[in-house]
């Protein structure tokens, strides 16, 4: 039995727009005019009439963490409470309330960015946490998920004092003699390390809980980087839980699984136990080697060529030492794998670079579509070296909301003025798709396609105008390119035949809206293989 979807503005993947299409067992068999659409239907087929609404392929976000957005949607949301420092803890306080911890759990936020902050020019700190309390073990995530900081209890857990060695590629924060209660990247890992795992059934919960939400994005397939969300479950639980999840049918976004480790060992264990890019299923299915190669620019550890215009003390902090970054990518280009490294800082950006040339010289590969998540803080001779090398981009245009604010004062007029230079980078001939890092950010699809048409804010801050989308060029990122970025450009991303039946319904079209209008369009429903699996008239 087909269904037959006609009267509509139906983006294909290519200008000029369609009206209509057809789907059958989970996959599209026609795309083309209303007329030619319902010439074609037999008995027992079913026809809905999309009445001029707009409808293009589903959502694919590119870059982001399926399990740790779960996590957050449980914990407390100190992202909606950053506008001041005194709010934040007055919220965090009312949610402990509200939601009592039980013995030997840690109360924990995500979400909160000094930079918001209008009664302090400062990041929270241990004190500011003891007023939430001093009993209980607190945790308060940054945004960018590169630094927290944790109360008095939890520094003494940890026996962290002023003489305590920071781990190479982190930092333990002191202040005035003392630990200050603030950890950056690697130095985190012994903060996560005393929070107990969560069993199989809770990462169940907290995988359906994320679906949910993001299919009410218009989300139906994402590139998630989910092994390292949670000390103590290794990537073995991970995996078992998303492939438990799709066999009972519960799983309603496909997942190309960003593979995060952080040394060579545990990789080689991974691909030697027959996991390399592509093997899986059209729901779940393994993707690249991925790696976290420096920190995040709002808190100043995005790894630097020259010290901060803001912070002369700091150039930031490389996770990876050369070696180390050159082992683990030529393992894995060796073996079958691709590679995708979370490089923001341009220093980080030149170690990432020389790896993936050394491991295309020394075993050549023609279509590796290595790729670097985020490229933010770039150079001219970088973005040449991405194009030579043939190299995939994951950018996350809804960054310039709150970077625009910042990028100048952290990095100097010379350097910001050749970053985020992403349309750029499409024209020397690099695939660029897009995505939120959600949680970092909310995963709204349209609000981040907003971003890169318009180069501006929410508040009007204009950032770099030449480097804007289309908005044709916007839903590609989110379509297209996030397919070709795991080689599925032959199985989604487009509303053609053959390909999987993921589209979105929204109320109206981008290309029919003010460009600043594009993040207020409604998503109506969501189909995952034909299957509706979100209806905005039908929520609870």
């Amino acid at each position: 039995m087909k269904t037959i979807y006609y009267g509509g503005q139906v983006y294909t993947g290519e200008m000029p727009l369609r009206e209509a299409f057809i789907e059958e067992n989970g996959k599209f068999v026609f795309a083309g005019m209303s007329a030619d659409a319902l010439k074609m239907e037999e008995a027992g087929d079913k026809c809905i009439n999309l009445q001029g609404k707009f409808v293009c392929a589903g959502f694919n976000d590119s870059h982001m963490h399926v399990l740790s957005y779960g996590n957050s949607l449980r914990n407390a949301k100190l992202g909606e409470h950053t506008d001041s420092l005194e709010g934040m803890i007055l919220y965090f306080r009312e949610f402990l309330e509200t939601h009592p911890v039980k013995e030997g759990a840690f109360l924990i936020g995500r979400g909160w960015n000094q930079d918001y902050f209008s009664d302090a020019d400062r990041m929270p700190n241990r004190y500011d946490l003891d007023r939430v309390s001093g009993d209980i073990p607190v945790i308060a995530v940054r945004c960018c998920g590169h630094a927290l900081v944790v109360n008095s209890k939890v520094i003494e857990m940890l026996g962290v004092t002023k003489d305590t060695v920071s781990p190479e590629g982190g930092s333990i924060g002191i202040e005035n003699g003392e630990p200050d209660g603030r950890f950056f990247d690697n130095a985190m890992d012994q903060v996560y390390d005393l929070v107990p795992a969560p069993g199989e059934e809770e990462i169940l919960d907290m995988m359906k809980a994320a679906m949910k939400s993001l299919n009410g994005y218009g989300i139906t397939s994402c590139h998630s980087d989910d092994y390292g969300a949670f000390s103590g479950s290794d990537w073995r639980t991970v995996k078992r839980t998303f492939e438990k999840l799709e066999k009972s049918g519960e799983m309603t976004v496909r997942v190309y699984e960003q593979s995060n480790f952080t040394d060579i060992d545990s990789l080689r264990a991974f691909v030697e136990e027959g996991n390399t890019t592509g093997k899986g299923s059209d729901m779940f299915k393994t993707g690249p080697l991925k790696m976290l190669g420096d920190g995040a620019l709002g808190a100043r550890t995005a790894y630097l060529t020259k010290p901060y215009a803001d912070a002369p003390d700091t150039i930031g902090l490389g996770v990876f030492d050369q070696k180390t970054m050159d082992e683990m990518i030529g393992y894995a280009h060796k073996n079958g794998m691709q590679v995708a490294v979370h490089a923001i800082g341009d220093a980080c950006l030149d170690s990432v670079l020389s790896a993936v040339g050394k491991a295309i010289k020394e075993c050549p590969r023609e279509d590796h579509r290595h790729g670097i998540v985020h490229c933010q803080i770039t150079r001219p001779d970088q973005l040449d070296t991405i194009a030579e090398m043939n190299m995939h981009v994951y950018a996350q245009a809804i960054f310039i909301d709150y970077d625009s604010h910042i990028v100048y004062d952290r990095v100097g007029k010379a350097l910001a003025d050749a970053s985020y230079n992403w349309k750029t980078l499409m024209k020397k001939g690099v695939t660029v798709s897009n995505g939120t890092d959600c949680p970092v950010e909310l995963p709204d699809a349209l609000k981040c396609m907003q971003m890169a048409v318009t180069r501006k804010s929410m508040d009007g801050i204009e950032y770099l105008p030449h480097e804007a989308f289309t908005v044709q060029e916007a839903l590609d990122s989110y379509t297209k390119n996030s397919a070709h970025a795991s080689f599925d450009e032959t199985v989604k991303g487009q509303i053609a035949p053959g390909m999987l039946a993921d589209f979105v319904i929204l109320e109206k079209s981008p290309f029919d809206v003010n460009a600043e209008e594009i993040h207020r369009i409604r998503v109506l429903k969501t189909y995952v293989g034909g299957k509706n699996v979100f209806d905005a008239d039908n929520q609870s």
